[in-house]
């Protein structure tokens, strides 16, 4: 039985007290921002109102409003959550510390995915034990979605999703060291969209200092929607609520009827003369920046920031296996995946079937959409990081085979989260149709991967080369770790 008392902390708002958990202190539901209501909803964070007394962190609080989101027969609810847990009060932090103490320890922060409408620190996925278990200070956080944290609307500022993340940062550096976490040595990373907000964070100068390393998984520097492309958007979401297009209308909205409205936005075309849908009609919403996140790092935003940019072999196939789009694929499906994802999509055929003589149908098409989403993005965000002198890039490739889904699931989108967490074991991702599939993961992957990550956190180096343009050395991480050159040269060439 622990007789020991439950930890309290003080913030400079207020003091917290949290849980005494095996090898971690656990601190949920901490406020970083105030409460984003009615107009303060399209409106940038503002600080939270300091509170008398100790307040409870010993329980999960409410989370951005969202609709609960599914992806076919694979059950995503340890990275999706259970939806919608509804309070005002949700720009908050949970924090793990270790419950042995100590001082200027390296500090975590991380994004999460969800396609920018779903998503919370609520998400079993993104319990930070292990993280405070190895002497790391993990720290996850909730940011508006969908039309509240995106949608680029008249008299509002934009990608306040992303502008709640900064905000976060900011927290961090003031507060983290009550923790036992070290200000001056903090990485940000995320996964999904939470790494292309990581990348659109590199690319904000506001940013700087608040963070010291990055770690980008399975995002992209080429993600976001030009202002043209998000007006589409805003006409869209506007029409669907029978309003006006400006900040002033959407203040009076409910938050119900925006998360109904953002529901009914899916297949809008995107694609104009000089832009292509970076999200290939998946999501209606991202960041909305008319200098994509690598062309801002190419010219020296956070060069002196450490990067680790990867992305997994075979992110595409999420989003057609557990649909039953990955079988059925045809001749006629690549040509298309490839029209959505390329100015001259023969070209793009033709590299990928030169480079893969032996693929299927749907193992090109799931390739083709895999490098649209995140691959290409990926690239371009660590070759334009790595142009610096000075800088430090890293890259890796994460290739174990999931067994899921009569083992087509593969090396998907999102399969690396449960190894990076330290987390492979737990019973919710494995079976047949979990994202981990029927049996055990391999013996001593996640903690390699989890070791390696925490090293680049602590260090700066995961233990492997640098990449550069001439190279691009990239460690692809299976049951064997193997480091290889420019892979898939053809391929990569294609989407210059």
């Amino acid at each position: 039985m622990n007789l020991r008392p439950d930890p309290v902390v003080a913030t400079a708002q207020g003091a917290v007290r949290g849980l005494r958990q095996g090898a971690a202190l656990t601190f949920l539901n901490i406020p970083y921002a105030a409460p984003p209501r009615g107009a303060g909803r399209f409106a940038p964070p503002r600080p939270h109102e300091p509170w008398e007394g100790v307040r409870d962190a010993t329980a999960p609080g409410p989370n951005a409003p969202q609709s609960e989101r599914k992806l076919g027969s694979v059950d995503m609810s340890p990275y999706f959550g259970a939806g919608w847990s509804r309070g005002e009060d949700y720009l908050t932090v949970n924090i793990f510390a270790p419950a042995a103490g100590g001082d200027e320890l390296p500090v975590m922060v991380f994004v999460h995915g969800g396609g920018f409408v779903a998503g919370s620190t609520r998400s079993t996925m993104y319990d930070g034990s292990a993280f405070a278990r190895d002497g790391v200070v993990l720290v996850t956080l909730n940011y508006r979605l969908g039309i509240a944290g995106f949608l680029d609307i008249p008299g509002a500022p934009a990608n306040r999703g992303l502008l709640d993340v900064v905000a976060a940062l900011r927290w961090v550096q003031e507060n983290i060291a009550a923790f036992g976490g070290d200000p001056h040595n903090v990485t940000l990373f995320g996964q999904s969209a939470g790494a292309t907000i990581v990348g659109g964070v590199l690319a904000t100068s506001d940013a700087a200092g608040l963070f010291h390393r990055a770690i980008v998984q399975s995002g992209s520097g080429l993600g976001a929607f030009s202002t043209k492309q998000a007006a589409r958007v805003t006409k869209a979401a506007a029409e669907a609520l029978g309003i006006e297009p400006h900040a002033g209308a959407f203040a009076d909205v409910s938050d119900e009827r925006l998360v109904e409205a953002a529901s009914r936005l899916a297949g809008i075309d995107l694609r104009t003369d000089t832009h292509r849908d970076p999200l290939i009609g998946l999501s209606p919403f991202s960041l909305v920046l008319d200098t994509q996140p690598a062309a801002s790092v190419a010219v020296g935003l956070s060069a002196d920031v450490d990067l680790l940019v990867g992305t997994n072999t075979e992110e595409g196939n999420l989003y057609l296996v557990p649909v039953g789009k990955y079988a059925t694929s045809t001749a006629a499906d690549v040509d298309e995946a490839a029209a959505r994802s390329h100015p001259d999509p023969a070209r793009l055929v033709e590299a990928y079937r030169e480079s893969r003589p032996e693929a299927s149908f749907a193992e090109l098409r799931s390739a083709i959409m895999g490098d649209a989403l995140f691959g290409a993005g990926s690239r371009a965000l660590a070759g334009a990081h790595a142009a610096h002198p000075g800088s430090v890039t890293y890259a890796y490739e994460f290739a174990w085979r999931s067994q899921a889904l009569d083992g087509e699931l593969g090396a998907t989108h999102a399969v690396e989260l449960p190894f990076v967490f330290d987390l492979a074991d737990r019973p919710d991702l494995h079976g047949p149709n979990a994202l981990l599939g029927p049996g055990t993961a391999p013996a001593g992957l996640a903690a390699r991967v989890h070791e390696t990550w925490i090293r680049f956190a602590r260090t700066g180096d995961p233990g492997w080369d640098p990449y550069d343009a001439e190279r691009e050395a990239t460690m692809r991480i299976d049951t064997e770790w193997t480091q290889i050159d420019g892979p898939r040269t053809r391929e990569r060439h294609v989407w210059s």
